[in-house]
């Protein structure tokens, strides 16, 4: 079939230089128009909505519209203000940064949530009497109580509203399918905000904008973001830097705040504007200058709003998303299939969904006399051991419900009487924010991490904890592979397949006892 007009602009397909485009359906378009159409995610007729299997790739630079045409202009041209203090107010008792919360108000009965679990398992269930160690491994677990249950889901509230910031790459690269795959990865976040959560959505590409003041996701919300995300176009390069600045922007000047904050980051390519050109792989000074200093995480587990990245192809800057999501206490996800945006996209919206505890701190103090603590592996987490080692703190956050973190300490046992049985280790206690209740709540441990004093002949027989195990062997593997990436950022390849090696040998051997001690036996 041959039209007379262009399916879009209506101006003469015959017009002399324009380039023609004819679809698997028949329709023609001039290429400018149906490019833009592309461009903008739509891949579908606009004459049919025959959903193409092909369609035009424009690389260089927008063409202009043919002579006389019309040109439609995209529906969000957001005018943004100096200052972003324009956000929506709360669904109620709306409170200003900075306001104290009256003791009491907005709060459910102290007994309306399940506390934070703690437990300690010791690396041996005994020690010989007349034995001392150096390096004992106590393993301290947290898990985060589930998400409310019958009276919860009964309640108006039933958990913590979020104030949620997407950061959207719309650089040239994400044109066509991509863009297409992430509208429909925003909506799918669209619909699973309720009426108390707050989006804005930021896109970004050589620069970057705010589509959308933080709204507040009821049905007219969730209406005005979904035109947001369908404005989208692709086109230009990738400022991350600028984007997530303007996402700091958003969150420290609101009036108001939810519990919950956090900031999405979604990009398929590498900054090119606030990382200067780097060769090799030494990345560190350069990339923390993509994080706004609001955004980097307080050694004292104060809040800051988390940045879950999520690299989208193989073109991505992974160690740039990677540092974002590690300075910053939130997650980085591959995703290497393009249609497996909205299960990665379902997965962080899920847990940010489900928030139960914040500002948790973990407390440990060494109860006989004797016992310090000299270590504490407790990954990326700030944690402190007093001078004279007989306490030591751990500022943990944030966890979602029934989400659980384990922490190894090691301990100096010292030698027991002859009349002692037991000697005792440490109790373990914890402080967090209940979402549930919005009060501070303090937890003690059931139990103190106790290990029994037999002779030398009886320790013999001495259980090993299998969940201590498994945690030296993890927290070993990732000191190693820290150890292989800093020989790979100096260039010695060969040191860091070495090391490697060496882990994947040491794990085959099956050895059950810590790598690197000279003894593990309970003596």
């Amino acid at each position: 079939m041959e039209s007379s007009s262009c399916g879009i602009c209506h101006g003469d397909m015959r017009r002399r230089g324009e380039a023609v485009f004819t679809a698997e359906c028949d329709h023609q378009f001039h290429f400018s128009c149906i490019s833009g159409s592309v461009a903008r995610g739509r891949i579908a007729c606009p004459l049919c909505h025959t959903r193409w299997r092909e369609f035009p790739s424009f690389r260089g630079k927008d063409a202009p519209a043919p002579a006389g045409a019309s040109v439609a202009q995209p529906f969000f041209r957001p005018v943004e203000p100096r200052v972003f203090d324009d956000d929506e107010p709360l669904v109620r008792a709306p409170r200003r940064l900075g306001e104290r919360k009256r003791v009491g108000a907005a709060s459910v009965a102290s007994d309306g949530g399940s506390p934070v679990a703690l437990a300690t398992h010791c690396e041996h269930s005994a020690v010989a009497r007349d034995v001392s160690r150096e390096d004992f491994a106590v393993l301290v677990h947290a898990r985060a109580p589930s998400g409310g249950g019958a009276a919860a889901a009964a309640a108006e509230a039933p958990r913590a509203p979020l104030d949620l910031v997407t950061v959207l790459d719309v650089s040239g690269s994400m044109v066509g399918n991509k863009l297409v795959l992430l509208k429909q990865a925003m909506g799918f976040v669209i619909d699973n905000l309720g009426p108390g959560d707050r989006l804005c959505v930021i896109s970004f590409s050589s620069g970057s904008s705010r589509l959308m003041r933080l709204t507040r996701m009821t049905d007219g919300g969730k209406a005005h973001a979904k035109r947001a995300v369908e404005s989208l176009s692709a086109r230009g390069g990738t400022n991350i830097g600028a984007a997530l600045h303007k996402a700091a922007k958003v969150l420290d000047e609101r009036l108001y705040r939810n519990a919950v904050e956090s900031v999405i980051l979604l990009s398929d390519g590498q900054d090119t504007y606030t990382v200067p050109a780097r060769g090799g792989y030494d990345r560190d000074a350069n990339y923390d200058a993509l994080v706004p200093p609001s955004f980097v995480r307080p050694e004292d587990g104060g809040r800051s709003p988390p940045v879950h990245t999520f690299g989208f192809g193989k073109d991505h800057d992974a160690a740039a998303m990677h540092t974002i999501a590690e300075v910053t206490g939130g997650t980085f996800s591959f995703i290497e299939n393009e249609a497996a945006i909205q299960d990665g996209f379902a997965q962080c919206i899920g847990g940010l969904l489900s928030v139960a505890v914040q500002e948790l701190r973990l407390d440990v103090a060494c109860v006989d006399t004797g016992v310090r603590v000299t270590a504490i592996k407790s990954g990326n987490y700030k944690s402190h051991i007093d001078e004279d080692g007989r306490a030591a703190t751990v500022h943990v956050g944030e966890l979602y419900a029934d989400e659980e973190r384990s922490f190894l300490l090691f301990v100096i046992v010292p030698r027991a009487e002859a009349w002692d049985d037991a000697t005792r280790l440490v109790e373990v206690s914890c402080s967090y924010r209940d979402m549930e209740t919005g009060r501070t709540t303090s937890v003690a441990g059931d139990e103190e991490a106790v290990v029994d004093r037999p002779s030398r002949a009886e320790a013999g027989v001495a259980e090993r904890s299998v969940e201590v195990d498994r945690e030296l062997v993890r927290v070993e593997a990732i000191d190693d592979i820290a150890l292989a990436r800093a020989a790979a950022e100096r260039g010695a390849y060969a040191e860091a397949a070495e090391i490697l090696r060496s882990r994947q040998r040491w794990r085959t051997g099956g050895s059950t006892s810590c790598p690197g001690a000279p003894t593990c036996s309970p003596g």
